[in-house]
């Protein structure tokens, strides 16, 4: 990928010179939206996924001049921004795991969002998994999906969320106890 010099721009050099160049923007959204949405699909339907990942670009895009390189990477950056524009929708996320737990049977996957969970958890586990997941406070949710989904590290989830890396490890180890809790062999005989 190039930026009218025929040279690759790194992700340092587009850190660098995001806040002074707009039309690096281009490349910032050609190389991040797809894992964006992907992040946004996991925790929400396909549609409003698209809408968030769209307007995490809109809003980076406004906020381009703000972006500071020393605080980390750009796509750290537009995650911790697809995250705030997903707590927006927080109620109807949980509304909707609360749904999927008590449907008796796993939808069939038809979207995107469907193939997502099914590769989550097992098909039959989708009503324990949505019961689980929506037991989990914001802060745990949040921490579990972007390193599940987003696929991100501890000191990412913490310069995405704007919280130490102690707090994530220990958001994250209070969901994986809360599932493991919830999605035990006898747990799920009950």
């Amino acid at each position: 990928m190039t930026a009218g010099t025929g040279q690759q721009v790194t992700d340092a050099d587009l850190a660098a010179r995001l806040p002074q160049d707009p039309e690096l923007f281009t490349e910032v959204h050609d190389r991040y939206f797809a894992a964006i949405y992907r992040y946004a699909a996991g925790r929400l339907d396909a549609q409003t996924a698209e809408d968030i990942a769209a307007e995490t670009f809109l809003v980076a895009f406004d906020r381009r001049g703000t972006f500071d390189a020393e605080r980390g990477e750009v796509r750290v950056w537009l995650f911790g921004i697809a995250t705030n524009l997903v707590a927006r929708h927080r109620r109807r996320e949980a509304r909707h795991y609360r749904a999927l737990a008590r449907a008796s049977v796993a939808p069939v996957a038809e979207g995107h969002e469907s193939r997502v969970v099914a590769s989550v958890a097992a098909r039959r586990l989708l009503p324990q998994l949505a019961k689980a997941l929506s037991r989990l406070s914001a802060g745990e949710r949040d921490v579990l999906l972007l390193v599940a989904l987003g696929q991100l590290g501890y000191e990412e989830v913490a310069a995405a969320l704007g919280i130490s890396s102690g707090t994530v490890g220990s958001r994250l180890s209070r969901a994986r106890k809360k599932l493991n809790s919830i999605l035990t062999p006898e747990a799920l005989d009950e």
